[in-house]
């Protein structure tokens, strides 16, 4: 800072200004600083932001905040995808501290006499605003300083022309004294870094054919995974997610359910990655060819879907890197390459990569392959376990893909330590996986997703029920109706929110002890019928659809710095809103959490949150059930987890 006036605690900042902080396009930013000044002259604060051209964006008056707090607020809405800047000035605003002092002098009965100085000086003011404001209203201006001088005139018309300059020189004020933070930055993405629906499915699976013993018969191809592609459209999800495409690995192949030993026909795990056959710039043979998955990746571009590839850096022990480079990988006292474990997790088909060996080779070589898959079509990617290596690496490589392709987005799969997590997204992830999967009552829900709004200048969440690793318990035992409500629950806190597939099927039997699903499809063929399940009814994906067209249509849901939370007096529910400022949409879900019993709760809401006074009533219509209510603060709620487990209402105020 250099200058005259203090200006401290300036969001958005993360880690002081190390990190950008993160927005995506369109987005209603919030900045804001503390700002203070000796004796009772007026201060003023504003913005001044710069788009990744360098030029200046509107410069944007602060506001205060709580009187005596000395806290200053507005908002910027970057129209652009890069990096942005911003500063915060303050200022010495000698016309609201002429104005506020002529309005109180007025107002205990001075008269011209002893105003004759102030009349002056603020002619001599507005002379300089003549230079400052629009050409249009500089004529205004000049007009308000000539009666200030006019003493043919009445004190009140002497003053009253200026005083009403108060909007005008408030958007365009007379600026002395001016402090300067230093530069923050603020990466902008596209919007679908935050508002985005995710599908995951496995190639090798669609169009398969299996026989007694989960024996394959016949392979999935992109060709044959194309064919799911319209039913996930139609579920109006945004992004396909594809579990690793290479070859896998051959030596040390896991069998059905992780087993040691693989049978000749056993298709191992695509996390095991690389063999003869190609390591990962290659496509499994058995899934075609490079031409056959930009087909695919066409064909998802028709339906309005995008592909999200998995970046697992691991190699199989007969990946190419083991013989070409390996120094990329960490030998044993008995000169053995180590495998990968995770105590008491063993992945003999998998040996993990050294960061510390050839750092420079390494990472060189991961750009290539990523940059090869962005030439591709592909401009998401879902990484897998970044935690187990190093930041300072992700960092690199993050902002050298971002600096070829600014689009390109990532995705941190890590269930890891709250530090490690937030780290990854400090240093450039622009999505993560969250704990939301492990928070099963309202009351720990609603405190994650309020530490999740303290985190959201550098980690966006995105919400998943179940991945191919983690069937939990509560899906396990809770029945359809807790399916739903970990869907409701994941697509209307969070922006973003994903799914694997079989969750539309009820699948929830377990390998035993564990929370992860039997026969897993990490190492065998899984192909399922949804068109039956459909037929029978037996099937979520009606209620997926409509859960994803209300997101869809509520400007409200697509964001997450509106999350408000509203008190009920039913442990087992929970209440929360979003509010869009620019439409004024606004959506209200009650969600049980409580799959087999009837909850009954009584409502207190924070009616500013939803854009209106205290005592106002407003109609609620239910999105999933098209009924209507009307409401106030106050209301009583009825669920029944077997007719429906949530509300999802979009709410009209009365005009």
């Amino acid at each position: 800072m250099t200058g005259r006036f203090p200006i401290e605690d300036v969001t958005p900042s993360v880690s002081c200004g190390r990190y950008p902080a993160k927005a995506v396009v369109g987005e209603l930013v919030p900045v804001s600083a503390v700002s203070y000044r000796e004796g009772h002259h007026a201060l003023g604060v504003n913005v001044v932001w710069q788009g990744p051209d360098g030029d200046a964006r509107p410069f944007t008056r602060m506001r205060p905040g709580e009187p005596g707090l000395d806290q200053w607020h507005a908002v910027i809405q970057p129209d652009r995808v890069g990096r942005w800047t911003f500063t915060v000035e303050a200022f010495d605003d000698p016309y609201r501290t002429w104005r506020d002092a002529v309005v109180k002098k007025i107002g205990v009965g001075q008269g011209l006499e002893d105003l004759a100085n102030d009349l002056v000086e603020g002619a001599e003011l507005l002379d300089l605003a003549t230079k400052i404001v629009p050409e249009p209203e500089q004529d205004r201006v000049r007009e308000a300083a000539a009666a200030l001088r006019d003493d043919q005139r009445s004190l009140f018309a002497r003053v009253s022309p200026a005083l009403d300059l108060e909007r005008l020189l408030w958007d365009h004020p007379v600026r002395q004294l001016v402090t300067t933070t230093r530069s923050y930055a603020l990466w902008v993405d596209r919007k679908r870094a935050l508002f985005s629906a995710w599908y995951e499915f496995f190639p090798r699976s669609e169009g398969a054919e299996i026989g007694p013993e989960a024996t394959p018969i016949t392979h999935g191809t992109f060709a044959t995974a194309a064919e799911r592609l319209p039913a996930v459209a139609a579920m109006n999800f945004d992004v396909v997610y594809l579990p690793p495409i290479h070859p896998i690995g051959k030596v040390n192949r896991k069998g059905r359910n992780n087993t040691l030993v693989a049978r000749p026909e056993d298709v191992g795990s695509p996390w095991a990655i690389g063999s003869d056959e190609g390591g990962h710039d290659a496509i499994h043979p058995q899934l075609g060819t490079l031409e056959d998955f930009r087909a695919f990746v066409a064909r998802a571009e028709e339906l309005g879907l995008e592909i999200a590839l998995d970046l697992a850096l691991q190699a199989a022990p007969d990946h190419p890197w083991v013989t070409s480079h390996p120094e990329w990988f960490t030998t044993r006292a008995d000169g053995t390459i180590a495998y990968a474990e995770n105590p008491p997790k063993k992945y003999q088909d998998i040996y993990p990569l050294n960061w510390d060996n050839d750092m420079k080779g390494l990472r060189e070589e991961v750009l290539r392959v990523v940059l090869h898959w962005v030439g591709q079509g592909v401009r998401i990617f879902r990484v897998d376990n970044p935690h187990t290596k190093a930041l300072n690496f992700w960092q690199w490589l993050i902002a050298k893909v971002k600096a070829v392709e600014p689009d390109v987005l990532f995705l941190a799969e890590a269930f890891t330590r709250p530090a490690m997590m937030s780290g990854l997204g400090k240093i450039g992830f622009t999505q993560s996986y969250t704990y939301f999967t492990w928070r099963t009552t309202a009351q720990e829900m609603r405190e994650y997703c309020e530490q999740l709004l303290g985190t959201l200048d550098w980690m966006r969440p995105n919400f998943w029920p179940n991945t191919p690793d983690i069937l939990p318990e509560h899906l396990q035992h809770g029945g359809p109706p807790m399916f739903k409500i970990r869907t409701v629950l994941a697509s209307m806190l969070s922006p973003s929110w994903g799914m694997y597939s079989g969750l539309e099927l009820f699948e929830h039997v377990p390998r035993p002890g564990a929370e992860e699903y039997i026969d897993n499809e990490k190492f065998e063929l899984k192909p399922r019928d949804y068109a039956a399940a459909e037929r029978s009814g037996r099937s979520l994906a009606p209620y997926i659809t409509r859960l994803n067209q209300i997101r869809r249509d509520n400007p409200a849901l697509h964001w997450l710095r509106n999350l408000e939370f509203h008190d009920i007096d039913n442990g087992s529910l929970l209440c929360w809103s979003k509010r869009d400022a620019e439409t004024g949409n606004t959506v209200l879900v009650i969600c049980s959490f409580d799959s087999g019993n009837v909850q009954w709760g009584n409502t207190t809401l924070n009616m500013p949150a939803l854009g209106m006074d205290w005592h106002e009533r407003f109609t609620v219509t239910d999105a999933i059930t098209g009924a209507s209510y009307e409401w106030g603060q106050h209301n009583a709620v009825r669920i029944d987890p077997y007719v429906e487990p949530a509300h999802v209402f979009v709410v009209h105020r009365h005009l």
